[in-house]
């Protein structure tokens, strides 16, 4: 009996861990903060800025900043930054860690992880928009 119990709670637990955000959580989550990014792929960090309206602005750990926009499509949440016409788009996961983002335009699907409790600025050497 306690068999058919723990294989529920174990899909039920991973199924949750995988929620895929829409437009209205990610929007819960995000608006008025700052948040820093990990790449999994080489440990830089980037950092966004959640405004008011799903506007952004995004800092790369090179110091270049860059104003924006966030919308939902086809399930993903996707950014489009100024002075760049192709939107950049993300499957997200709301986890028990922070949020995951995989990146779904093209090949190779690179993975963010938000890092929590971080307040780190965004840095700005040239200001793009």
């Amino acid at each position: 009996m306690l068999r058919p119990l723990f294989f529920l709670l174990t899909v039920s637990t991973a199924t949750q861990a995988q929620d895929r955000m829409g437009a209205t959580d990610f929007e819960a989550h995000v608006e008025g903060r700052t948040l820093v990014y990990r790449y999994l792929a080489d440990d830089s960090i980037g950092i966004e800025r959640y405004l008011a309206g799903r506007r952004v602005m995004w800092s790369s750990q090179a110091g270049i900043c860059q104003y924006g926009v966030w919308y939902e499509s086809k399930g993903d949440i996707c950014f489009r930054y100024d002075h760049d016409p192709e939107p950049k788009c993300w499957t997200v996961y709301d986890e028990p860690g922070g949020l995951r983002g995989i990146f779904t335009n093209r090949p190779p699907f690179t993975v963010i992880r938000e890092m929590p409790d971080r307040n780190d600025p965004l840095i700005c050497s040239d200001l793009s928009s």
